[in-house]
């Protein structure tokens, strides 16, 4: 693999610089052609990299004023960390090439606000979308939008179609990914009506894409496709609820385990089964959201994680960088363009037969 370069924002997240110089660390342990580009503060970060003697040598940093705030609001973050930002400066670094992709614990709002006044969004593409990998009974999914987009018509959820079904043959090596879209049931008079028309699109399109149709909210823990299609507020609250769900369900084995003798011995016993368990539920080890539809590559790590967490996030970040996404999505959506001419006439014909 050729020498990729990322940008670590190092003031982002809950836990700033700490947790940015962990999972550099141990993303470095396992990848060590990578390198870094470090941007914040010197007082904060110099210490961490004078201590850490293997990130330090995979390094350069840049000293900047300002560290965008986890409760800044987006036009607020652009007003004060515009150009001086650790935040700015690590997305613009991908724009000017010193980088080819840039990852961000930080406030996810003001991160997609800069991406997009830094890089733009790609040709044929007026949305962008935030692609996470998804835990499943068959192993990993990817689900989009999960926050970036609000409301999307049935163009921009096609949109977001084309840009998974490209990561997830990055991703997962699939030729022909299976894309479904998520929706309240699976028959066809079900749904929204942009739902019902990006998936009449779908159908009537011969895309490299392997359409399932409609998929429900379990389906997504089943692996039922490896790409699952819906707008940024239902995808972000089914993000969380799972979130939720894992510590939930980790919270009652802690509880019922502790609860009794006989109890602790049957975990003594099945400590394997537990600790694999464990593993499979731990949002740390699909960390990382890349922002698709930009004209350059951006991963957003969770605020909360820890060193393990963010460096599964670089992972994913050199995945991507490796694989040369960003071209990936361009070609695909030329294909679509060609196939589907203008996309908004095709979306307001399906959307007027489907009301």
């Amino acid at each position: 693999m050729r020498e990729i370069t990322i940008a670590l924002d190092g003031m982002g997240g809950d836990s700033g610089p700490e947790v940015v110089i962990a999972g550099a660390e141990a993303a470095h342990i396992r990848h060590p052609n990578i390198r870094f580009l470090i941007f914040g503060d010197e007082a904060k970060i110099k210490p961490l990299l004078d201590a850490n003697p293997r990130v330090a040598g995979a390094s350069e940093f840049v000293h900047t004023e300002v560290a965008v705030g986890m409760d800044d609001k987006p036009s607020q973050a652009l007003r004060r960390g515009r150009k001086t930002s650790s935040m700015w400066m690590a997305i613009d670094a991908v724009k000017t090439g010193r980088a080819q992709v840039a990852v961000s614990a930080g406030n996810t709002g003001a991160l997609m606000a800069m991406a997009k006044v830094i890089l733009r969004t790609m040709p044929n593409i007026e949305r962008p979308a935030i692609a996470g990998l998804w835990p499943t009974i068959k192993g990993e999914s990817i689900v989009l939008d999960l926050g970036a987009t609000i409301g999307p018509d049935a163009k921009q959820l096609v949109q977001f179609a084309v840009m998974g079904e490209a990561y997830a043959r990055v991703i997962f090596g699939v030729e022909r990914p299976t894309v479904g879209l998520l929706n309240i049931g699976e028959e066809e008079v079900k749904g929204t009506e942009s739902v019902k028309a990006a998936a009449q699109i779908l159908r009537n399109l011969e895309l490299p894409i392997d359409f399932h149709g409609f998929v429900e909210g379990d389906d997504i823990g089943k692996g039922t496709v490896d790409v699952v299609v819906t707008d940024g507020f239902t995808g972000n609250i089914a993000l969380k609820t799972a979130e939720g769900t894992a510590r939930q369900v980790a919270h009652y084995l802690r509880e019922g385990i502790e609860r009794s003798f006989f109890a602790k011995i049957g975990y003594l016993f099945a400590h394997s089964v537990f600790r694999t368990l464990r593993d499979k539920m731990d949002p740390r080890n699909v960390n990382g959201g890349v922002f698709l539809g930009l004209n350059g590559l951006v991963v957003k790590s969770h605020g909360g994680t820890d060193g393990l967490g963010f460096a599964s996030a670089i992972d994913v970040a050199l995945d991507v960088a490796a694989a040369d996404l960003v071209r990936k999505i361009a070609t695909d959506m030329d294909v679509l363009v060609q196939l589907a001419g203008d996309l908004s006439e095709a979306a307001e014909r399906e959307e007027a037969a489907v009301s």
